[in-house]
């Protein structure tokens, strides 16, 4: 309890999570991209399944969605796989 406040999570509380996707990204040099480029997937062998690199589409660790300071929502990429 902080001054009154409850820092326990609301049990229907939506957090951003770790997950496997499927990333477009132009620049593979990104931190973070937005919750329109990104697919999640339910496990690592399926990201690294739709992944095609040529067109710029990489299976990632990614944790998210989070909502930006200006309202959009984002993934943020903690690892790009490349097999």
């Amino acid at each position: 309890m902080v001054r009154g406040y409850s820092l326990d999570p609301h049990p229907q509380a939506n957090f951003a999570k770790e997950q496997f996707a499927v990333v477009r990204l132009p620049r593979i040099k990104r931190d973070r991209v937005p919750a329109s480029s990104v697919e999640v997937m339910q496990d690592l062998a399926s990201a690294i399944k739709q992944a095609n690199p040529d067109k710029q589409f990489y299976a990632a660790k990614v944790t998210g969605p989070a909502r930006s300071s200006e309202g959009t929502m984002l993934y943020y990429i903690n690892e790009i796989i490349v097999k």
